[in-house]
């Protein structure tokens, strides 16, 4: 992947402090994703003094170890526990983000974000509305581990990105690798409205890379398509891309297929306009995701996409996603959607 693809100029009005990505060094240090959200975390605090990082043990550097480091350099008052307390960590943030500073709060895993549920779906994504635009939350990003980590069983497993798609006022990201985090999260922090930051912990330590050493941003609400192709457009989002490259390169070497592979990063607002212009080339469509397949956010897009490409389509949509149960923990295995029922699902819309 060139630095040019992964770079987007930050605005004009941006912080003093903060470096244009055009005119920052090329120069990239190999990192995994956890070192990369750190180093994200790190570049917002040192060009932002009113940002500070909370959540259950990120003082002592977080159980993945993403704000290791962080309290030694930047104190106490910038980098401290909280009690085990999901909703009091967003109503903390909500708290300091109205007063027009920056709060990034980790809830530890995605499985227990749902006692804060209330506090980011009725508070922080309605303040702004609620207020007539008078006051914000803009400030606020809440980052927390999420999906399969071969042993997590159904409380350290979930995939909740879904329940928040559907909540106005909200953002919705999760990254495939280190360098995507790391320009993903800046931009989400940075931000003028609430962001949920989805972090795939199978991940932090699996997925390395070289990443840009500056200060950069990927721009929010803009997919991108990792490899171009013509006969079958894949969708997908955080660690389910590696899965989905391996079934595209199956697809190529087996059956001569042509995918095209678009990783959405942001789910909202998703990048509607990628995938119509995709799927009207190619005629197929393959999305897929971790969490069930009922009410998952491929739902939304096989919606969308049937009612913008409707005369294009050669093939049924197909979703390729975990089963309606909790997820298993022995049957992990079989129950996340791995490389060969993308494959098998990617031969079906070719073959149609």
């Amino acid at each position: 992947m060139s630095l040019k693809r992964i770079l987007t100029p930050l605005p004009a009005a941006s912080a003093p402090l903060r470096r244009q990505a055009a005119a920052m060094s090329t120069a990239v240090t190999k990192m995994n994703l956890f070192t990369a959200v750190n180093d994200a975390m790190r570049i917002a605090m040192k060009t932002d003094d009113t940002a500070v990082v909370f959540g259950e043990d990120v003082a002592f550097g977080g159980v993945f170890r993403c704000s290791v480091g962080l309290r030694e350099e930047f104190g106490n008052d910038r980098v401290f526990n909280t009690p085990l307390c999901e909703q009091g960590i967003a109503g903390f943030a909500i708290g300091y983000a109205s007063m027009g500073k920056t709060a990034i709060a980790e809830i530890q895993f995605a499985d227990y974000i749902f006692p804060a549920f209330d506090q980011i779906v009725n508070e922080a994504a309605k303040y702004r509305y609620r207020s007539g635009n008078e006051f914000d939350v803009g400030g606020l990003t809440f980052r927390t581990p999420c999906g399969a980590v071969g042993h997590g069983g159904h409380y350290h497993s979930q995939s909740p990105e879904a329940y928040f798609t559907m909540t106005p006022g909200l953002k919705v990201v999760m990254p495939r690798s280190p360098a995507e985090a790391k320009g993903l999260l800046l931009a989400s922090i940075r931000d003028p409205n609430p962001v949920v930051f989805l972090e795939p912990k199978a991940l932090y330590r699996t997925s390395v890379e070289e990443v840009p050493d500056g200060d950069y941003e990927i721009a929010l609400g803009k997919a991108d398509v990792m490899r171009t192709g013509a006969d079958v457009t894949v969708v997908g989002w955080g660690g389910q891309l590696r899965v989905l490259e391996a079934a595209c390169d199956m697809a190529e070497q087996e059956r001569g297929i042509s995918c095209e592979l678009i990783d959405l990063r942001t789910l909202m607002p998703w990048d509607v306009e990628t995938v119509e212009k995709s799927v009207n080339k190619t005629g197929r469509l393959i999305v897929s995701h971790e969490a069930p397949v009922t009410g998952g956010f491929a739902a939304e897009i096989a919606t969308k996409i049937t009612e913008r490409c409707f005369l294009s389509l050669e093939a049924p949509i197909e979703r390729v996603c975990g089963y309606d149960t909790p997820f298993p923990l022995i049957y992990e295995k079989y129950y996340v959607p791995d490389k060969l029922k993308c494959f098998e699902a990617i031969v079906k819309a070719a073959e149609y």
